[in-house]
């Protein structure tokens, strides 16, 4: 197909892990032409056909950055400081809608307001939802939502395991191991999903959700598939009050744990269909974490982090 006769794809956070992955996923897809969207575009060295600045916190941006777009995949990062996730996908989703964008593909996460009568606090994933009805009311001809996974980069990194006391390394956290409610998966595949949904808009189009995951956990079968391959890493679980004081924002970490615990982290009720459809979209069955840990797990980069 030549290139001029490719649907156009404008993917936000484009340096992102998610749409990086995204950018990729589509440019082997072979059936798109890839737009990244950048606040930066003169130091984006991704694989996109074209860059095009775009920033979130500017609106005005938006319409130059989307026109001529037949898809949109949005992700906003709640990280970001003082990034408002709903003003911003907002803002962009009115854009799309203006520019004549035939699919919107958001990536969202459970409402654990909802999920739990407002037991749990967890703004980073209910945030994301509730701009699901953003979306749905939008009107776009066809509109999907991927849920990206507890990443398995994470248990490497930044939640990965801490010198103890006794100069081992491990886990210090306030969650039953015995428990299993990590959906998790290898952030570089949530792509390979997206640019399923936008090659097969009849099956994904309609609202459908996307979820990837490669595995499904309790936070022992981690740990057992890490000694396995030869680690030597401990778990002990404190309280969560205690936990709360070990560092700036171990509360909120406390409280996500809590959620996952109590209603895993995709939420109640079987996922399966949903999994299903993502994998099929997808055209592969995403890497288990014991295969990933095997590839990629490093105890350097995890006790530095």
């Amino acid at each position: 197909m030549a290139s001029n006769d490719k649907k156009l794809i404008a993917v936000f956070g484009a340096t992102g892990n998610q749409g990086a992955g995204v950018v990729r996923a589509l440019k082997a897809n072979g059936q798109f032409k890839v737009r990244a969207l950048s606040r930066e575009p003169g130091k984006y060295q991704g694989l996109a056909d074209e860059v095009v600045a775009a920033d979130l916190e500017r609106p005005e941006t938006l319409a130059a950055a989307l026109e001529g777009a037949h898809g949109v995949f949005l992700v906003t990062n709640f990280w970001q400081e003082g990034a408002d996730e709903i003003k911003q996908a907002t803002a962009a989703i009115q854009a799309a809608k203006a520019a004549g964008v035939n699919h919107l593909i958001w990536s969202t996460l459970p409402n654990v307001e909802a999920i739990s009568d407002g037991k749990f606090d967890v703004p980073q994933f209910t945030g994301k939802a509730k701009v699901e009805s953003i979306v749905k009311d939008a009107g776009f001809p066809r509109h999907t939502f991927v849920v990206p996974p507890a990443y398995y980069q994470n248990f490497a990194g930044p939640y990965g395991p801490q010198m103890q006391q006794d100069g081992s390394l491990g886990w210090v956290l306030p969650i039953d191991p015995a428990v299993r409610c990590f959906h998790m998966g290898d952030i570089n595949e949530l792509g390979d999903i997206v640019a399923g949904a936008f090659a097969n808009p009849e099956e994904t189009g309609n609202g459908a959700y996307l979820p990837l995951v490669g595995a499904f956990l309790t936070f022992n079968d981690l740990l057992g598939t890490l000694n396995q391959l030869g680690h030597k890493l401990s778990f002990t679980r404190v309280p969560r009050e205690v936990y709360a004081g070990f560092f700036p924002g171990a509360d909120a970490l406390g409280e996500t744990l809590s959620y996952y615990e109590t209603y895993t982290y995709l939420g109640p009720g079987s996922h399966d269909a949903e999994i299903a459809l993502a994998n099929k979209v997808a055209g592969k069955t995403p890497t288990t974490f014991a295969s990933w840990a095997r590839d990629n797990f490093r105890l350097g980069a995890a006790s530095a982090a």
